[in-house]
């Protein structure tokens, strides 16, 4: 049995695969469903966002000489945890996004290094649809342990 949500058609292909890569199985249901329903509009353009932050997004290692200053682009959560991405793998074998770097505070203070998209995705950590971009000083000055 398949279990995996069917791709709304008003979803280009590049959308549909990078809304994969972002978000888990029920977080694009629940996505999917929106797209279909009264608040298509609203779905559609956070969709548009969403595609447009991570195609602008820097590749591993583009932001390293901004230190504090490097922003934060897309912000994962569960329950106390969270996870705010800033460079993305840039993926050179298409094997898939492994990797990202940024900030995780697991709620015993944050720290930056390497995340895992798809290990938070199977773990059902949400993207944040309404994250707006923040520099690291900004997170790291509101995560204090």
């Amino acid at each position: 049995m398949n279990t995996t949500p069917a791709i709304p058609v008003s979803c280009g292909e590049q959308s549909r695969t990078i809304l994969k890569t972002l978000i888990g199985p029920a977080q694009r249901a629940a996505l999917w469903a929106a797209l279909e329903g009264e608040e298509r509009a609203h779905f559609a353009d956070i969709v548009t966002r969403l595609v447009a932050t991570w195609q602008a997004m820097p590749a591993t290692y583009a932001t390293e000489s901004q230190g504090r200053a490097a922003v934060a682009h897309l912000h994962y959560f569960l329950g106390g945890a969270d996870w705010w991405i800033i460079e993305k793998d840039s993926d050179p074998d298409n094997s898939g996004q492994i990797q990202a770097f940024g900030i995780a505070d697991l709620g015993m203070g944050a720290e930056l290094g390497y995340i895992s998209i798809p290990e938070l995705l199977e773990v059902g950590a949400e993207l944040d649809f309404h994250y707006n971009a923040q520099t690291v000083a900004e997170i790291l000055g509101r995560c204090v342990a």
